[in-house]
């Protein structure tokens, strides 16, 4: 194994928009559907609608009004919203069950393969995700994500951006805050993780709300890494260890 980048010793990733598109993946799962059933609905509007929905849902989780909940579950809540908001009708319980479980198959983006293969070189990889257990493991099936390790907030029952989310991360992988790294599309994210003793790797996805959404993709300094994809991550490291 190569030297790494001093303290370093751990690399965990946000996933939803990170590793994985899950704004196409959700589109292409809804237009299929709709071409089996004869539906006639914006996909694009129902998805983007879908993913809105999901962080006043974890919100609920937090403040108490809901007991701890799986965001495969929490997805299901919205989802039954939207197909009554939006008068679709006609569909099975097995087929909302399987539309659901479209974030179990979610496509990951172009890089993230060949960049995790050229990570886990160097450093334990593991997820550091809102998904539950079973969605995280399916995706990592379905989409050939090459995880060391796949951690949760279900594990910790705490979603992000909550400490114990962070810490309960570092502390599982055996490794000090400061020995494990966030890498995320999300600054947010990392900003939490690095209030928490992290080091932080911000990788831009241009692409992740679709084109008509800005986002601040702008270098900063406050994060120990800014990167164009996994790719230019995992280069970026491996030159700040020779």
């Amino acid at each position: 194994m190569a030297a790494r980048k001093p303290g370093v010793r751990a690399l965990v990733f946000d996933v939803f928009g990170t590793v994985v598109d899950w704004r196409s993946s959700i589109i292409r799962e809804g237009k299929a559907l709709g071409r089996r059933k004869r539906l006639r609905v914006d996909w694009v509007a129902f998805a983007d609608a879908w993913r809105d929905g999901y962080q006043p849902a974890m919100a609920r989780v937090r403040s108490g009004e809901l007991g701890w909940t799986k965001i495969d579950d929490l997805h299901r809540m919205i989802l039954d919203g939207l197909l009554k908001k939006s008068s679709i009708r006609g569909l099975t319980e097995p087929e909302i069950d399987h539309l659901n479980r479209a974030w179990h198959r979610l496509r990951p983006w172009p890089d993230a393969r060949r960049g995790l293969v050229l990570l886990k070189r160097d450093y334990v990889i593991a997820t550091l995700s809102n998904g539950n257990l079973a969605l995280l493991t399916n995706m990592a099936k379905n989409a050939g994500l090459p995880w060391d390790c796949i951690l949760s907030a279900e594990v910790f029952r705490h979603y992000k951006p909550d400490p114990q989310a962070y810490l309960g991360a570092a502390d599982a992988l055996g490794f000090a805050p400061a020995e494990v790294m966030m890498v995320a599309a999300h600054k947010s994210d990392l900003r939490a993780a690095k209030a928490c003793g992290l080091k932080t790797a911000f990788v831009r996805r241009p692409r992740e709300h679709g084109p008509n959404v800005r986002v601040d993709l702008s270098a900063d300094r406050a994060f120990d890494f800014n990167a164009d994809d996994f790719v230019d991550l995992a280069r970026q490291m491996r030159k700040k260890t020779r």
